[in-house]
């Protein structure tokens, strides 16, 4: 008789990361790199998508690296701002109507609720809170992030379309500059 398991979605999510980045880690991208290139503000766009994925950010980052000696920064940087908030949104709706079971049954685990146990009460969400914002701001997945957010119960999709846009916008301008200057 086969073991049911116990976070099978989580799992099949991990999955398609790993699957994800061993896709996008062959020598391909050059072809994808240079085809958004020739897209213009519609590639950065889709960068600004890739950018917000665990496993299409590096490349997403070396597109936005090279657009960036050819785009106007600004412009460029709220487009794939806009882009990276608009593939933030897709995740938080998954995230916050696919995973709640097993978010809440993850939370009850016995190493979460030790961890918990040193925080107080009124403390824990706003620090869960402020790890996701670090996790958003940083090269991280955004996944990580929404997981997080999702994981509070108390983020409004707002509140997180207002951080995702302000935080991954800042993130593309800083490597459309970065690339301006190679």
């Amino acid at each position: 008789m086969a073991q049911k398991l116990k976070y099978p979605k989580l799992l099949l999510l991990c999955f398609t990361f790993v699957l994800a980045f061993w896709i996008f880690s062959s020598r391909s991208m050059f072809l994808v790199r240079e085809t958004l290139a020739s897209l213009g503000y519609a590639g950065t766009f889709l960068a600004g998508v890739g950018y917000a994925y665990g496993f299409t950010a590096a490349p997403a980052t070396a597109i936005l690296l090279v657009l960036g000696k050819s785009q106007n920064l600004v412009i460029a940087g709220l487009i794939g701002g806009i882009g990276a908030l608009v593939a933030d949104l897709i995740i938080f709706r998954f995230v916050t109507h696919s995973f709640s079971d097993e978010l809440k049954m993850l939370s009850e685990e016995k190493v979460c609720v030790r961890i918990g146990s040193f925080v107080p009460c009124f403390l824990r969400s706003h620090l869960i809170i402020l790890l996701a914002i670090f996790v958003m701001a940083s090269p991280l997945p955004d996944e990580m992030a929404v997981l997080l957010f999702a994981a509070t119960g108390v983020v409004s999709i707002r509140t997180f379309s207002m951080l995702s846009f302000i935080l991954n916008t800042a993130g593309i301008f800083t490597v459309l500059a970065l690339g301006g200057m190679i």
